[in-house]
C-alpha cells in the first residue's frame, strides 16, 4: 500500500473511532456547516442534462484534423508521467530527434509546442517580432491574412505582395518584392490550406540571406506530405501542426528556430526586450525543453499524453520513411484528381505541378449549395468534408487526404459521398464522363 494510502486509512480511523463527545460534537457541526454551503449553491448540477458522451466515428477529409492513427489514440491511454520526470524528459529528446529527420533539419532547437499549429506559428512571431520590424507576407490565400493580422498586433510594420486565391509565387517576384521592402523577415506559405496551392521554396532562403532577412515558413499542411528540407532551403523559422499529415490529434505543434532566428532572440534579451507572449516565450521554453546538458527549468506542464501522441506519430512515419510518405500522397493525390475528372468534376488549380498533394480544393458545380453537400456529407454519411474559406466561401470542397487517410478507398468514399450530395441538387455525370 502507497504510504498516501496508508495516511488516509489512519485519519479515517482516528475520525470515526473519537471517544470524546466534544470531538464527536464538533464533527457533527462541521458537517451540518458543510451541508448548509451545498444546499446554498445556485448553480445545479447538469449531469442529468448533460450526461454521459460518445463523440460519433466520422470520417474526416476536410483540411484538418485528420484521423488520427490507431496506434497513436493507443499511446495516447498510456500511464501518464510528470512533465519533470526523466523518463517523460527523454520521450521530449526522442521527439525532437524525429521531428529534425521530419522536417530534415540539424537544428537543436527544434521542438514540440504545447498547442495546436497556430500556437506554434504565433511563438514563432512573438519571438521573432520587435516593434517597428518590417515583415514582408505573401498572400495568396487565407492564411496570408491571418500572418497580417498577428503580426500587427506585436508591432511589426507589415507589407504584402498579393496574388488571387490559387496562384502562386515566381521566385523572381520573390526577390523582386524583398529587393523593394527591404523586410526584417518575410513570411511563405509552403501549402496554403485554404487553396490547394503548392508554392516552390527553392532559392527563397538564399535570396533571405543576401538581403540579411528572417524566412520564416509555414508547412502546416506540407509536412510529411511534401520534402520540406529546412536546412537545405535555409529556412530560419517553420512550424507545423500535428493533426494533418502526422496523423496525430491536435495540441501538439513543431517549431524550428535556426541559429540565425536565435541570434534575433538572443540580441532582443541583450537589450531587455521582453518576448510579449509569457506562454510562447522561447527564451524561458528553451530552458525547459532544450537545456543543453544543464538544469531543466519549469516553465508550464507539458501536455503528457499529447507528447505520447506526437511520438508515436513520428515513430509511425520514420517506420514508413518519408520516401515512402511522398510517394503515398502523391499517388493517392493523382488517383483522386483522374477520378474527379471521370465524375465531371473540376480542381480550383489547373496546374498539377502547383497542387498539393494531401489538400484538394474542388469546385462546386454551378447551381450547387456547397453548405447542404457538406451537411448530407457529415449527417448521412458521417464524413468530413471542408468548405471554402474567404473569398472562396461556397465556391469549393477541401478535402483532405492526409496521414493515416491518405488512402485510395478513402478517396472513392469521398467521391461517392460528393456525387450523393450534388446528385440530390440535381446534378448530372457528364455523359461522356459517365
Amino acid at each position: 500500500m502507497f504510504p498516501l494510502v496508508q495516511h488516509l486509512n489512519l485519519s479515517r480511523s482516528l475520525l470515526f473511532h473519537r471517544s470524546s463527545s466534544l470531538c464527536g460534537n464538533l464533527f457533527a457541526q462541521n458537517v451540518c456547516l458543510n451541508f448548509c454551503c451545498f444546499s446554498k449553491m445556485k448553480v445545479a448540477n447538469p449531469l442529468s442534462e448533460v450526461g454521459h458522451f460518445a463523440p460519433t466515428t466520422r470520417l474526416l477529409c476536410g483540411p484538418g484534423p485528420s484521423n488520427a492513427h490507431p496506434r497513436v489514440h493507443a499511446a495516447m491511454a498510456l500511464p501518464q508521467l510528470g512533465h519533470m520526470d526523466p523518463e517523460f524528459l527523454a520521450i521530449c529528446e526522442d521527439v525532437k530527434k524525429l521531428l529534425r529527420y521530419t522536417w530534415q533539419t540539424e537544428e537543436a532547437f527544434t521542438i514540440p509546442v504545447s498547442g495546436t499549429g497556430s500556437a506554434a506559428w504565433e511563438a514563432a512571431v512573438a519571438n521573432l517580432t520587435e516593434p517597428g520590424d518590417v515583415h514582408l507576407v505573401f498572400v495568396n490565400g487565407y492564411f496570408g491574412e491571418r500572418h497580417t493580422d498577428m503580426a500587427g498586433r506585436y508591432g511589426a510594420v507589415v507589407k504584402q505582395v498579393r496574388k488571387p486565391y490559387g496562384e502562386t509565387f515566381s521566385l523572381q517576384e520573390i526577390e523582386e518584392a524583398i529587393s523593394a521592402n527591404k523586410p526584417d523577415l518575410i513570411w511563405l506559405c509552403m501549402a496554403e490550406t485554404s487553396t490547394g496551392a503548392y508554392q516552390d521554396i527553392t532559392g527563397v532562403g538564399k535570396i533571405c540571406r543576401q538581403h540579411n532577412c528572417l524566412f520564416l515558413l509555414d508547412t502546416v499542411t506540407s509536412i510529411a506530405a511534401l520534402p520540406c528540407n529546412l536546412d537545405e532551403n535555409l529556412v530560419d523559422a517553420a512550424y507545423a501542426g500535428g493533426q494533418k499529415c502526422l496523423s496525430c490529434p491536435p495540441g501538439i505543434a513543431p517549431l524550428m528556430l535556426n541559429e540565425r532566428a536565435l541570434e534575433k532572440l538572443a540580441k532582443r534579451e541583450q537589450k531587455d526586450i521582453k518576448v510579449p507572449n509569457w506562454y510562447l516565450d522561447m527564451t524561458m521554453i528553451k530552458r525547459y525543453i532544450t537545456a543543453h546538458g544543464g538544469a531543466r527549468v519549469y516553465h508550464h506542464t507539458a501536455p503528457i499524453s499529447m507528447m505520447y501522441a506526437l511520438r508515436e506519430s513520428l515513430s509511425i512515419l520514420a517506420e514508413e520513411t518519408l520516401e515512402g510518405s511522398y510517394k503515398r500522397h502523391k499517388e493517392v493525390s493523382e488517383f483522386f484528381w483522374e477520378k474527379l475528372e471521370e465524375v465531371g468534376l473540376e480542381m480550383l488549380i489547373d496546374d498539377k505541378e502547383k497542387r498539393l498533394p494531401s489538400l484538394h480544393s474542388v469546385k462546386v458545380p454551378e447551381g450547387i449549395n456547397a453548405a447542404e453537400v457538406l451537411k448530407n456529407a457529415r449527417v448521412n454519411f458521417d464524413v468530413e468534408i471542408g468548405a471554402g474559406l474567404g473569398e472562396l466561401a461556397g465556391k469549393i470542397f477541401r478535402v483532405g487526404l492526409m496521414g493515416h487517410n491518405c488512402r485510395k478507398d478513402v478517396a472513392l468514399t469521398v467521391i461517392s459521398v460528393l456525387l450523393d450530395g450534388l446528385k440530390k441538387q440535381g446534378y448530372v455525370v457528364p455523359a461522356k464522363k459517365a
